[in-house]
């Protein structure tokens, strides 16, 4: 696979007028993520991964290590080539609106960048439809629901053609429904466009959808792997406040009840379907 983002013993301490914090908000972090893959970072608050989000959109710069982004060093001098090519969407999507209407605020980049007329109509009824709203092209983004207003904000995102979409506590604020119809967009996208997804979360039920999981703990990657390789950790994550998906927990207190379950059930789905063909369909 191609080497798509590279973090290369990164660290990062946040300045202090006195000197008196030496405590480092990201320590000695190395991973790679690849093109086309869909990496979580999870961990608790003040676990470091929204300074790692900072670090690897270019909005901080490590005090040590390197960060590597389409095999280029990220320096001052590209950050801004390098951000053209990156999809960002924030956890409060009303704080990426400057449009009047949302077909306004999509094309708003394309503008920006210098996009042709004729292009940018294109570009932007094709952002709406990837994420199920071309049919909002005249509504004012403030008056969308919560999750209508991130598949707006990744539809903006979207409109440059990203190389790698970044998702920095994207669902954090919404409602069970809005937080799934996110989730259902980027999964879609990610498997139809071949996008590189980084999600930035404290939900791991949003994480287990990830290829991989990086954890985070007191600015150091505590743990990666595959959902299922993290998510058998389980007395690892409780140790640093993080649980694992509903369907392992209810897979775990149906074990302890004596009712034999073969593997890991990461979905209510996989559960059932055990239960149902092994247990009840005799």
């Amino acid at each position: 696979m191609k080497e798509l983002l590279s973090v290369q013993q990164v660290s990062f301490t946040y300045p202090t007028e006195d000197q008196s914090s030496t405590r480092r908000a990201v320590n000695d972090v190395s991973f790679t993520i690849n093109d086309g893959e869909w990496i979580a970072i999870v961990g608790h608050n003040g676990s470091g991964k929204s300074t790692l989000a900072k670090l690897m959109i270019g909005l901080l710069f490590p005090d040590e290590g390197n960060i590597h982004l389409f095999l280029e060093k990220m320096t001052d001098e590209n950050i801004w080539k390098m951000r053209s090519e990156m999809g960002i969407v924030f956890q409060n999507p009303d704080n990426q609106f400057v449009g009047s209407t949302v077909q306004d605020d999509v094309a708003f980049a394309l503008e920006n960048k210098g996009v042709p007329f004729e292009e940018m109509v294109k570009v932007v009824h094709e952002s709406l439809e990837l994420v199920n709203m071309e049919g909002f092209l005249n509504h004012e983004p403030h008056h969308l629901s919560g999750g209508q207003k991130q598949r707006v904000a990744i539809a903006g995102a979207l409109a440059l053609k990203p190389k790698l979409l970044i998702l920095d506590e994207a669902t954090s604020m919404l409602d069970p429904q809005g937080r799934e119809e996110v989730i259902r967009i980027v999964s879609e996208l990610k498997e139809t466009t071949n996008l590189t997804v980084i999600s930035i979360t404290h939900d791991l039920e949003e994480a287990r959808l990830a290829d991989r999981i990086i954890v985070m703990n007191e600015g150091k990657v505590l743990d990666i792997g595959t959902p299922k390789e993290v998510f058998t950790k389980k007395n690892t994550l409780s140790s640093i406040g993080l649980d694992i998906p509903y369907a392992m927990n209810l897979s775990n207190l149906i074990r302890q009840k004596g009712l034999d379950l073969v593997g890991e059930h990461m979905t209510e789905e996989e559960l059932v379907n055990e239960l149902w063909t092994s247990h009840f369909n005799k």
